[in-house]
């Protein structure tokens, strides 16, 4: 209680001393010397600045390996959320991460992560897209602040900000957020090894030039959101360069000069407009992730919104990749597939333009990608078959499968993975009802029909998806009814809906969830709508209990207007 009474009632203060003490044995001698540093911290000022100084101890309290992973935070803006993906690949490229004996740095990685979330330093914060495969986090804005302190009193990181005009230059790491070029020219730079750009508004030539004859030494270099359109030859010169990110760029292509990064690591060139990568890119034997899709938010959804990109045959040189995504098939033809079967470090893939005549050789190549967790394969088009049938022992570790075409009928091996978590059928117009092969996988999280299904009912049977935390049901132009027995999506948290236009009524049994927080719907007929308005609608009596619902109509592409139930606006325009 003494503990307890230090920390002032301020939440954050109780939560992190909480994770510290899960650290501690469970002896009073342990709880003791912690309560002695808090009493003697907290002497001085009773105020905001013991909070802060609790706050540091956490910070003190890290193991030393745990440390500048955690410093690492103090680069990103305030309320800033990065995905775990990204994070754990900037880590290993610093060199933060201590390796494991038979372990991939990733993974120890990820163990350091979850460490920093146990102590409760590093908060999971959810967008609409996160479901499991896109977990992102964030840092509470009094540890920013801590942490940035920290970071520059150690000449870990500086952040330069709108109206800074100089930089110390002893800093590792660099964060430039909206300042101009002139910066560069009052400091000295020896010792950064790491520049970010962050809420960039201009970008001309010339601070790219002197960027890169500022920085020969650099590690990473991420100019994701950044308003360049080129990437110059100089890069080349970036021997020790381990992470190159142009996501959301204008880049449109790579320079040949790319094949001397021989420390490459990872190379990120998502959103981008380049279409095709160079063949200088099969001399980076060291590159671990290869992000490459483009997936245009300002058309409305279709087959041909996600493009890749392609590759020269050849890739299979590259053995220690274990992310792929997303790569052009029919290029090459059946060499790129053979190829692909070398690869057998990757964890994630991403394949489109695929046409049936190329389903066996995929099949074939997967089966040796035993590492394998996440599978993306689109078709060349929407009336090509998707033949992913010939897979006798696919692998067993795959937790996340998007399939994007047309499908006969939904692969056999798929009811067999009781480590899927997602399982995402575009554009796939299955005949039969795809709900029977999969509602018993024991781990299912997330499940997406997007014109997945070409029936008028389906039947959620009672006992099936008892882990299913989302689904899905977009575009179904068929389908006139939802069936949900009473035992079936158990803990069933967010439901979205439409455009389904034959739908007249909520899902039969919805009222049976009582786990439901957020019900979105999409496009429905007005008819539909009104039918759950609190204002006398009939199927309102079934929904009243979810926390959130609305209502989203299309102003542009994948763009939607959002309307709350009960909207005096969204009366307006269903009466419009």
């Amino acid at each position: 209680m003494d503990i307890v009474r230090k920390c002032e009632g301020l939440p954050l203060a109780i939560v992190a001393i909480d994770g510290l003490l899960s650290t501690k044995d469970k002896v009073p001698l342990e709880w003791q010397k912690l309560h002695g540093s808090l009493s003697s911290e907290l002497e001085s000022n009773p105020q905001l600045t013991s909070i802060t100084k609790i706050l540091s101890l956490s910070y003190h309290d890290l193991p030393y390996y745990l440390k500048s992973c955690y410093l690492y935070f103090g680069i990103f803006p305030e309320d800033y959320s990065i995905t775990s993906s990204r994070l754990l690949r900037l880590c290993v490229a610093e060199g933060f991460i201590k390796g494991k004996k038979s372990k991939p740095l990733e993974d120890v990685a990820e163990e350091y992560l979850m460490e920093l979330i146990n102590r409760n330093l590093v908060q999971v914060s959810f967008g609409e897209l996160d479901y499991e495969i896109r977990t992102k986090y964030r840092i509470h804005d009094l540890l920013h602040e801590i942490i940035l302190s920290k970071a520059e009193e150690m000449n870990f990181c500086q952040v330069l900000e709108a109206g800074d005009t100089t930089s110390h230059g002893k800093s590792r790491c660099l964060s430039i957020h909206d300042v101009r070029e002139n910066v560069f020219e009052t400091s000295e730079y020896s010792r950064v090894r790491s520049v970010f750009l962050f809420n960039i508004s201009e970008m001309p030539r010339s601070f790219i030039v002197k960027l890169f004859k500022m920085f020969k030494l650099l590690k990473v270099l991420d100019f994701e959101d950044a308003p360049i359109d080129y990437l110059p030859e100089e890069v080349g010169n970036l021997f020790h360069l381990k992470h190159l990110s142009l996501r959301r760029t204008k880049v449109k292509i790579l320079p040949k000069s790319m094949g001397r990064l021989q420390n490459l690591q990872t190379l990120n060139i998502m959103e981008t407009p380049v279409h095709e990568l160079p063949i200088e890119i099969f001399r980076l034997y060291k590159l671990r992730h290869l992000l490459a899709h483009y997936h245009d938010l300002e058309i409305e959804s279709s087959l041909y919104a996600m493009q890749g990109v392609k590759v020269r045959d050849g890739v299979g040189c590259l053995s220690d990749l274990q992310t792929l995504s997303l790569v052009e098939a029919n290029h090459h033809g059946v060499g790129l597939f053979t190829e692909l079967g070398k690869l057998s470090q990757l964890r994630m893939l991403g394949i489109s333009n695929m046409a049936a005549e190329n389903g066996r050789d995929l099949c074939a190549s997967l089966q040796n990608m035993v590492q394998l967790k996440i599978l993306v394969v689109s078709s060349i088009s929407e009336e090509e078959i998707l033949d992913l049938q010939s897979i006798s022992s696919p692998p067993q570790f795959l937790k996340h499968i998007f399939l994007r075409g047309r499908l006969q009928k939904l692969p056999n091996w798929i009811a067999g993975l009781h480590n899927l978590v997602t399982l995402g059928l575009c554009f796939s117009f299955l005949v039969e009802d795809p709900l029977l092969c999969v509602q018993t996988l024991p781990n299912l999280t997330n499940l997406s029909l997007h014109q997945g299904y070409d029936g008028e009912h389906l039947h959620f049977e009672e006992g099936g998806f008892q882990k299913l935390k989302k689904l899905t049901l977009k575009k179904l132009s068929r389908l006139k009814m939802v069936e949900i027995d009473k035992g079936s999506l158990a803990v069933l948290e967010q439901l979205e809906i439409g455009p389904c236009p034959q739908m007249k009524e909520v899902p039969f049994g919805i009222q049976h969830l009582k786990s439901l927080k957020i019900l979105d719907f999409y496009e429905m007929q007005g008819e539909f709508v009104r039918h759950m308005q609190p204002d006398g609608g009939k199927d309102y009596w079934k929904v009243k209990k979810v926390t959130t619902i609305r209502f989203g109509y299309r102003i542009k592409g994948e763009r939607y207007q959002i309307y709350k139930l009960g909207d005096s606006d969204l009366l307006e325009r269903l009466r419009g």
